[in-house]
């Protein structure tokens, strides 16, 4: 398994692949596919939980869902999402709640939304837990922001900057940068010695990062603009259901090789 330090020195030299992935059957097949890191996103609100957003996500739900990535990965770099609030609401519970789900989940890593997040960082750092930033679209404020680009004015993009090196001066291992100008997002690589990871950033990043259910299209049916699908499970799964579905009402299934033959009333 790679280290906090053997991905900050991946930096310059070779590209970070990130894949958000919820649960042991799309962890292990990640770590199959060799991916540096698996991140446990709180997006699982909405991609496999069903929710509007990831609001409605609870600490203990992503302690859950990283649990059950470990044990599909277990030889694989994961980080999870502080949820939403689980951060917000003072320094020293943000602190609590990061260690708890540091120690519960088996993450390497935490990832915490936002420059408002500093001071929770700094406090994480101190005491040994690795941190990866996120600036840009951050989901948790999505009824603020929106689901949009971010930093289209130079104002904008200079405040990113200075806050991608606070986060950087906080301790902060990498950084996730979603839904920003490509040119920002090589200025910001340029501009901090730690990893950058893009999602809707462009090429200059450090590294790509997209969610298992995006990039196969398993069970999305609307993709982001900076998404490409690699494959197309909808279709596989949805041909494989129908096809039993249409062998059970026809009574083609179960067939001879997949029935027991024992007899025991004879």
């Amino acid at each position: 398994m790679k280290s906090t330090a053997d991905l900050v020195s991946m930096k310059n030299k070779d590209r970070i692949v990130m894949v958000t992935a919820y649960d042991y059957p799309s962890a292990k097949l990640a770590e199959e596919a060799e991916a540096d890191i698996i991140l446990v996103g709180d997006s699982l609100g909405m991609v496999v939980l069903g929710y509007e957003s990831p609001v409605q996500v609870t600490l203990d739900d992503m302690i859950h869902h990283a649990k059950a990535a470990r044990r599909g990965a277990a030889n694989t770099f994961i980080i999870a999402d502080m949820p939403f609030g689980s951060h917000h609401t003072g320094v020293n519970e943000g602190i609590k709640n990061g260690i708890k789900l540091y120690q519960d989940s088996n993450a390497n890593m935490l990832k915490l939304e936002g420059a408002d997040a500093i001071e929770v960082i700094t406090g994480l750092v101190k005491a040994g837990v690795p941190v990866c930033g996120h600036l840009g679209l951050t989901p948790q404020h999505f009824g603020i922001t929106g689901f949009k680009m971010q930093a289209g004015e130079k104002a904008q993009a200079d405040q990113l900057i200075e806050d991608a090196k606070a986060l950087e001066a906080a301790g902060a291992s990498m950084m996730v940068l979603e839904a920003i100008p490509m040119d920002l997002a090589k200025k910001v690589t340029e501009s901090v010695n730690i990893p950058t990871i893009g999602i809707g950033a462009g090429i200059h990043t450090d590294g790509q990062v997209l969610v298992y259910h995006d990039l196969l299209q398993y069970g999305s049916d609307r993709l982001p603009k900076f998404v490409k699908p690699y494959a197309d499970l909808n279709s596989v799964v949805k041909e494989g259901l129908t096809n039993y579905r249409n062998e059970v009402k026809s009574r083609l299934f179960p067939a001879e090789e997949t029935t027991y033959k024992k007899r025991v009333f004879e």
